[in-house]
């Protein structure tokens, strides 16, 4: 069927569009949650993997314990978005307070002394507390449509 006019062609478009949203749309909700349950199960995997070396060694240290906060996080941000469609960017900035926290605590342990790096990783984490803040305040001064604080 070849449009012979630009009504024609109008048409010829709307049919189409009117198979090929809803089919896109379906395949885009397919992937999110085949993706949502990859990123659910690597974590878990992850956490397991992590535990079993702490039981392994007989201890857990505090990164040790930071990092199953880490996973924790990630599982419920994953959690959270499969309930919501929402990304709850606050559980980024929680994950990304706690890899830093890790990473202070590393450098203490293996270099035994305060230097500069500490001090700009402790700025690192007073800048994210300071967004996470922000982030508070505008998801409720201003909430979204759907009334979720996220």
């Amino acid at each position: 069927m070849t449009p012979n006019s630009p009504k024609d062609a109008s048409k010829l478009e709307a049919t189409i569009e009117k198979w090929t949203v809803p089919l896109g749309n379906l395949f885009v909700s397919l992937f999110h949650r085949i993706a949502l349950f990859g990123i659910g199960a690597a974590t878990v995997w992850s956490a397991a993997v992590a535990f079993m070396g702490m039981m392994s060694k007989g201890s857990a240290s505090i990164e040790d314990l930071l990092l199953l906060f880490i996973y924790l996080e990630i599982g419920a941000m994953v959690g959270i978005y499969f309930k919501t469609n929402h990304m709850p960017v606050r559980f980024l900035i929680y994950v990304a307070i706690t890899a830093v926290t890790r990473l202070i605590i590393d450098l203490v342990n293996t270099k035994h002394e305060a230097d500069l790096p500490i001090l700009y990783m402790g700025i690192t984490i007073l800048v994210l507390a300071l967004a996470n803040a922000v982030v508070r305040y505008a998801s409720f001064k201003y909430p979204s449509k759907s009334g979720e604080n996220e």
